[in-house]
């Protein structure tokens, strides 16, 4: 529809070539009335003959184009003549029409899919990837559109996903049984010798400082005749036999206090797997913790930290997300671009997903245009459609008006050469 900086000027053409044609017409009538006067006087040129047949066809047809063209518009000159004003009166089924016409030889899968992948998108957008300076912008919009998602998402409900979603489903399961087999794991992979180690060097450090506490333990142990000098002596004794004995468990990997150590890990993998006692303690230890403040406010530190950590990321240029998305782009687009596979692969899918749009999408697009010209007005419509074509409809009645002149003069003639 022309808009109103241009409605104007459409008037203006459009009525300046009313005007030419109409006067075409009128000076048809008047070259017909001038010779049909000169013949009425009696003898007249025999030219005058065949320039008032053209003339006179020249009127009929451009009186029958005329009367075409007002048709589709408007009843020609106000009589309500059947099958004229067409487009005010049949609008709902030209636009029904028209909107099949475009369904079916524009707007149809076979159609659009064929387009699409005549266009070689795949090449060309892997093509535009590949340049870092794209590769950038890619960046840059991926950046930009993650940092408004995360501020879109309203704190409230994600801190509510993460209670349902992570913090419920923790501690949803029973813990005993599946640490108790992490545990078991980890033994027969080797991997708790780091934590038999460490439990020797705490003990070992422990008994280091306990010289002074182990002669007093001693000596409150012995009886109270014993002299000074033996409970000194058997005090010391024993603290230096812990000293060596410790030293000893450091030294030998195959000591019997580690395997103690290694038979008493063993054996608390298997309570917390089959001990009813054991997963009932590590239950209700679960219990306490879930119920503590801490785990039930930890969902508004989760999602800050997360939050802040993704719009920080995705806002500097220089950090580790927006270069590997920037990374990615180039190897993508290179591989798109060089590799005919992948470039292949890239081409079904695209074809799918255009033929699928298409196949569900095309209708309800097409329908846009019978619904737009159904909630016209008939004549505002047929006023508006006129101001675009009715300049070149126009020229039909030129057309038809000279075409008319020159078929009368031709069957004049002919009717001249064979009867007279």
């Amino acid at each position: 529809m022309p808009t109103p900086s241009n409605e104007a000027e459409r008037r203006r053409v459009l009525r300046n070539h009313k005007i030419a044609v109409t006067s075409l017409l009128g000076v048809m009538a008047v070259i017909f009335l001038a010779c049909s006067w000169a013949q009425s006087r009696g003898a007249s040129a025999a030219w005058i003959g065949y320039v008032r047949a053209a003339a006179e066809a020249g009127m009929v047809g451009g009186l029958a184009d005329w009367f075409a063209v007002t048709a589709l518009f408007k009843y020609p000159m106000g009589i309500p003549i059947p099958h004229t004003a067409i487009i005010p009166n049949k609008k709902d089924q030209v636009a029904d029409a028209l909107s099949e016409f475009v369904s079916e030889n524009f707007l149809n899968a076979r159609t659009i899919t064929q387009k699409v992948m005549e266009a070689g998108i795949p090449e060309r957008v892997g093509s535009w990837m590949a340049q870092p300076a794209n590769a950038g912008r890619v960046s840059e919009e991926v950046g930009a559109f993650t940092v408004r998602m995360v501020e879109g998402i309203d704190t409230r409900e994600a801190e509510a996903f993460i209670d349902t979603q992570v913090v419920d489903r923790f501690a949803d399961p029973i813990w005993a049984p599946p640490l108790g087999r992490a545990l078991e794991g980890l033994i027969a992979d080797g991997k708790v010798e780091p934590v038999v180690d460490d439990i020797v060097s705490w003990a070992r450090r422990k008994v280091d400082g306990m010289e002074g506490t182990v002669v007093s333990l001693i000596d409150e142990r012995m009886p109270r005749w014993a002299p000074q000098f033996a409970k000194d002596l058997v005090g010391q004794r024993v603290y230096d036999e812990l000293v060596s004995f410790m030293a000893d468990v450091d030294a030998d990997d195959d000591h019997e206090a580690r395997r103690a150590v290694r038979r008493q890990i063993n054996q608390f993998a298997q309570d917390l797997q089959f001990d009813g006692e054991m997963i009932s303690r590590v239950e209700a230890l679960k219990g306490d913790i879930m119920a503590s403040n801490a785990v039930r406010s930890a969902s508004a530190g989760i999602w800050e930290q997360v939050s802040s950590s993704l719009v920080e990321a995705a806002s500097d240029p220089a950090s580790t997300l927006r270069r590997k998305v920037a990374e990615a782009s180039v190897e993508w687009g290179a591989k798109l671009r060089d590799d005919p596979a992948v470039r292949a692969d890239a081409e079904r899918r695209l074809e799918k997903v255009t033929h699928y749009a298409a196949e569900n999408g095309a209708d309800q697009i097409v329908g846009i245009i019978a619904e737009t010209i159904q909630r016209w007005d008939g004549e505002e419509a047929a006023e508006k459609i006129e101001l675009m074509v009715g300049k070149d409809l126009q020229f039909i009645r030129l057309n038809g008006t000279v075409v008319g002149a020159l078929a009368g003069l031709v069957i004049y003639t002919v009717t001249q050469l064979l009867f007279f």
